[in-house]
């Protein structure tokens, strides 16, 4: 099979041969085996079932939590002339019903599905008229308690192998334990065990811990002497995003801020921009990064400490992925690990709390008890906490808890842009036409300008139309929403706020089913990654890269040689004078902020270089100006050791 997969691998993607592992994996594949594989960010988990998919005759169904994930390969897919679509919360019935009829008559050959939906009626029915060749489950680290992303809805995917009994499942994951590991293949129903797992090592990224109370100063000197390439510069808060992307702008630093608030359009206009290269820095929350493959990303900063080493290494791992020498930067303060286990207390509030919220939710939204299953609401948090008197703050935690139990599941803001399909038959157009010629003006644009709107949801712009019709734009959706009414056609108006679907019915919080074991063992669990994450800024024995790769079970002992934690142990190693020889290297004539001279030397340790500096200026060699700064001077003496 290996010729016909580099073959399509060519075809399609333009590679001339797979990375180390992908080919492995594709063969265990093809041969009918259950397979597990974890590579590393940017490691190219989609090709490992995008082509065998493509030289198995039958549908690749795959799952996946992450809709803008799922929207981009699917556009991806199509663009390369494979028919592909996607099924996901939000989406209107008919274009529901239309991608489940192509999926049934083989019309497709990449489904993807969130996995809420593998417990409603119409997906089961119309999967048993589905030929399925491959099962792919992406972030498959979601399906384990024991992950730091457990969903449930990830644990209804066992339900479904029954209907597809010779159907192999691929699970794919750039991150997990070996208890996540095991519990992946289990709770998947793997025949046998099969991993496929590459080494998590990165030998082009540097992994540096900065304890800095000045992290802006570190920031803006890290951004400046970065020549090529871009970064990521990850924070916790939306707000916090703006605030420093419009700073390293006010420094001349080209930035802009992106995160699930923001609208669909402008989210996509910051990602071309950072894509592109037109901006050098993007200030994200996690919400950035998943499924972006830039090449030249030089730097990956972390303003704040992340909530496990499974999140930051992920995050981190967007560092580097042309090979090219990078560094991720965690950027420490006193107070952070403080900050960090406040915000785990905050994660988990009581009980009494979650079900006073949910409660509070089936008013706002008008729910009757027993109703509301599979029922997707626009849902603005802020609203929501205003009326009732939450912080915003529990109400979003609270939230989690319910999604991790299983009761409802949460979207970011996302623009899905319009769409319209004609239902009407073409004999049926006329007839319509001739007694309702109010519409004939729009019907006339709609066959005449979009191409396969009577067989497919096609994405629409009411300003547009408004303009080639002469209507305004409220008339255009006007007489839309009236031709949707009269079944005419089925539109689906643009939808640009965050949404919750509930995945089962409104209980009575008397019967709240909430798990008591689940709720303190996942307590358990995030506090042993709170602890993991707190121990490994503050382990400056030990080389970072090695301390990340033993979390991960992986055993070594070669040090990277380059982290701030070797850079440490190797400058006790050097004399003194190597260190003085770099310190003149680096000065001129014109003073220097005392910071930057330090930033220079940064291979060697801060305190041998600042003692170096004083014995500099002692002997006559620099001068020590009234502001701290420091210049070089004519005369040289040289250090009798």
């Amino acid at each position: 099979m290996s010729a016909q997969t580099r073959a399509i691998l060519k075809q399609y993607w333009g590679y001339p041969s797979f990375r180390p592992l992908q080919e492995d994996i594709i063969d265990s594949v093809m041969a009918g085996n259950d397979t597990l594989a974890l590579l590393p960010t940017g490691g190219g988990k989609s090709i490992c079932f995008q082509v065998p998919a493509m030289a198995m005759d039958g549908l690749c169904l795959v799952i996946t939590p992450l809709i803008a994930l799922m929207k981009d390969q699917v556009a991806h897919l199509v663009e390369k002339g494979i028919p592909a679509a996607a099924i996901y919360s939000g989406m209107h019935p008919d274009a529901l019903e239309l991608a489940y009829n192509q999926a049934a008559y083989g019309r497709l050959k990449f489904l993807y599905v969130s996995p809420e939906r593998l417990q409603t009626n119409a997906f089961i029915e119309a999967l048993q008229k589905m030929k399925v060749c491959l099962l792919t489950v992406d972030e498959s680290h979601c399906i384990s308690q024991w992950g730091y992303d457990f969903r449930p809805p990830y644990l209804k995917i066992a339900d479904i192998r029954p209907y597809l009994p010779h159907t192999p499942v691929l699970a794919l994951t750039a991150t997990a334990t070996a208890k996540v590991v095991d519990d992946i293949q289990l709770r998947l129903g793997f025949k046998q065990k099969n991993v496929f797992q590459s080494s998590f090592e990165r030998k082009n990224v540097t992994y540096n811990v900065y304890h800095e109370a000045d992290k802006y100063g570190v920031l803006r000197c890290k951004l400046e002497a970065m020549s090529e390439g871009s970064a990521i510069v990850y924070v916790r808060n939306r707000k916090r995003t703006q605030i420093i992307s419009d700073w390293l702008n006010s420094v001349g630093i080209s930035a802009t801020f992106y995160h699930a608030g923001l609208d669909g359009k402008t989210r996509d206009e910051r990602q071309y921009l950072w894509m592109k290269g037109k901006v050098k820095v993007v200030v994200a929350t996690n919400a950035f990064g998943m499924g972006i493959d830039k090449p030249d990303v030089r730097l990956v900063i972390h303003m704040e400490l992340p909530d496990s080493i499974e999140a930051y290494f992920q995050e981190a791992g967007r560092a580097g992925r042309d090979l090219k020498p990078s560094e991720a930067i965690l950027l420490v303060s006193p107070a952070d690990v403080k900050k960090l286990q406040e915000n785990l207390t905050q994660s988990f509030p009581e009980l009494d709390r979650i079900k006073l919220i949910y409660n509070a939710l089936g008013n706002y939204f008008n729910i009757p008890i027993g109703a509301g299953e599979n029922i997707s609401y626009p849902f603005v948090i802020s609203d929501f906490a205003n009326r009732y008197g939450f912080s915003v703050v529990e109400v979003f935690h609270t939230m989690k808890i319910l999604e991790k139990e299983g009761f409802l599941m949460l979207s970011d803001s996302f623009d899905e842009s319009s769409k319209v399909m004609i239902k009407a038959s073409r004999d049926e157009i006329y007839g319509f036409q001739v007694n309702n010629p109010q519409f004939g003006e729009l019907i006339k644009f709609m066959l005449r300008s979009l191409p396969g709107v009577m067989t497919d949801f096609v994405k629409i712009n009411e300003e547009m139309m408004a303009k080639k019709t002469g209507m305004s734009s409220d008339k255009v959706i006007e007489q839309l929403k009236r031709l949707d009414s009269y079944s005419f056609l089925s539109y689906a108006p643009r939808k640009d706020k965050p949404q919750v679907l509930f995945l089962s019915e409104f209980v009575d919080t008397r019967h709240f089913g909430l798990s008591k074991e689940n709720y303190y063992d996942r307590k358990n669990d995030a506090e042993a990654r709170v602890k993991a994450v707190i121990g490994f800024v503050n382990n400056d024995e030990e080389c970072r890269s090695v301390q990340l790769l033993s979390y991960f079970n992986e055993k070594t002992k070669n040090t990277c040689g380059h982290c701030d934690v070797c850079v440490k142990q190797n400058s006790k190693r050097v004399p003194y004078d190597k260190i003085e020889e770099r310190v003149q290297s680096v000065m001129s004539e014109t003073a220097q902020p005392m910071k930057d001279v330090l930033k220079k030397c940064s291979e060697f340790d801060e305190a041998k270089v600042l003692d170096s500096i004083r014995f500099l200026v002692d002997s006559g060699v620099l001068q020590l100006e009234k502001d701290g700064s420091v210049k070089k001077k004519n005369n040289k003496k040289s250090r009798h050791l």
